[in-house]
């Protein structure tokens, strides 16, 4: 079965509260897969090779075989296609994992697609960021109402 992977990654401040998304499509362009993760503190870096492993993972539980990942992260692109080293410690170890998931499929490639054309996986991983900050902000109102909150010096 070929798919096409939409991924991106997001995140509020650079590092912040960062979110996945991506969009699983079948090669007749049907949607098989919405997904959004939300990952917590991370850099815009960490949550883009996040998201394509996600959506490598679910690709692969899908019963995929040929697999077309596409991002709007010139960075992710040329680091995983080798046209960019990767220096940072943290996204070399997710490159590894990207590239062993990927070496699972028959056939896989990686390419770079303009923002306007993702922006289904955008959309996805900034609503997980929104949602969890704002049941965030429900959890403070309701320890401030409860008095659970020590404001004190």
């Amino acid at each position: 079965m070929r798919v096409s992977v939409h991924t991106d990654g997001a995140c509020r401040g650079n590092p912040g509260p960062a979110g996945a998304g991506v969009v699983i499509t079948d090669s007749r362009g049907n949607t098989l897969r919405r997904l959004k993760s939300f990952l917590g503190e991370a850099t815009n870096n960490v949550a883009e090779y996040s998201a394509l492993i996600i959506g490598l993972r679910e690709a692969k539980r899908l019963g995929a075989t040929k697999v077309v990942c596409w991002t709007d992260s010139e960075l992710l692109e040329k680091q995983l296609n080798g046209a960019y080293k990767i220096k940072n410690a943290r996204l070399r170890a997710l490159s590894i994992e990207a590239m062993q998931l990927a070496r699972g499929f028959a056939q896989f490639s990686l390419r770079k697609v303009e923002r306007e054309k993702n922006r289904e996986a955008d959309k996805l991983a900034r609503k997980v960021i929104k949602e969890n900050l704002a049941r965030k902000g429900k959890k403070r109102k309701k320890q401030s109402q409860s008095g659970t909150d020590d404001l004190s010096e």
